[in-house]
């Protein structure tokens, strides 16, 4: 089978466009659409379905496409064996959630590649929905995504669908973060009533979708005051600024809260435990540079154990 209509494929899937794909791969949408029929006869049974929003794999389609996934990976792979030796070019991917000690790790393993020739990385902050997409349609090689204990098994099943796996990184409970001039800073035990008078900030991309959307109405309408923001700094800014703002989050480095002047705090009867997971494709082999960054990743979520 031609490795070339392969990749074709893989493309169609990636952009669930006929003439997007043809861009990309810079050719006429005719002879793209041509190629896939030709695929498709020789297999049998058609790879796509045709939409009003485009195309996307048939039952039997995905599982053609998966075994087609790494059988490119495993040529790419054996082809670097015996081509000469290039410049350095890095090329990292990672879709994550904001996590402080994933950032941490992301900087010092950015910081250990200065050395080499050329580098290109890609840092995408998303939700778990999105990481999920980026790395099962292949824009990004490696995810982390965050979930409650609760839903561990939904999102393994998930996860064995799409021909990924999962390893567990780091559990923790949510704190409190908070200015150090709120009212509740210095409080000794703070209760989940005490928050109450005060403004919740939270992630606006935490969920998607028109019932994403729906819940997010019922979340803001069921509390007298919340913020939805999406940039990181927006969040710490905030907080900083209005000193009757809190957000719930995992644990941060000692650094950033007294660069912010905030400071964590445990609230009582609070009970959501989650877990942060790496993900990636199923028969993946890590590069020096993934290794080297999972490294980084692994001493950065042990400090926060410590601490925690």
């Amino acid at each position: 089978m031609n490795t070339v209509l392969l990749q074709y494929a893989v493309e169609v899937e990636k952009t669930g466009s006929i003439t997007q794909a043809a861009a990309n791969l810079y050719m006429d949408q005719p002879n793209l659409s041509k190629a896939i029929k030709s695929l498709e006869e020789s297999l049998g049974a058609p790879i796509f379905r045709r939409t009003p929003k485009g195309v996307v794999p048939t039952e039997r389609g995905s599982v053609f496409l998966e075994y087609a996934r790494n059988v490119l990976v495993q040529i790419e792979e054996m082809e670097r064996l015996y081509k000469p030796e290039q410049p350095a070019n890095i090329t990292f991917s990672l879709s994550m959630p904001r996590a402080s000690y994933i950032s941490l790790a992301c900087a010092r393993f950015i910081q250990s590649l200065h050395a080499e020739e050329s580098m290109t990385v890609w840092l995408r902050e998303t939700n778990t929905s999105g990481t999920l997409s980026d790395v099962d349609t292949g824009e990004y090689r490696l995810g982390i995504i965050r979930y409650q204990f609760s839903s561990e098994s939904y999102y393994h099943q998930v996860i064995t669908a799409k021909g990924m796996v999962l390893e567990p990184l780091f559990d923790y409970s949510l704190r409190l973060l908070l200015s150090r001039e709120h009212p509740l800073a210095q409080k000794a035990e703070i209760q989940p009533e005490d928050l109450f008078p005060y403004t919740e900030i939270t992630l606006g991309d935490g969920v998607s979708s028109y019932k994403g959307n729906l819940e997010r109405e019922r979340l803001a309408a069921g509390s007298l005051k919340r913020i939805f923001v999406f940039e990181r700094g927006s969040q710490f800014d905030l907080l900083c600024e209005n000193p009757d703002t809190y957000m719930w989050v995992s644990p941060m480095p000692e650094h950033l809260l007294k660069r912010y002047c905030l400071v964590e705090r445990q609230c009582r009867k609070e009970t959501r435990d989650y877990r942060d997971s790496l993900i990636c494709k199923k028969g993946c082999s890590y590069t020096r540079q993934e290794k080297d960054f999972l490294k980084e990743l692994e001493l950065c979520s042990s400090q926060f154990r410590q601490e925690c």
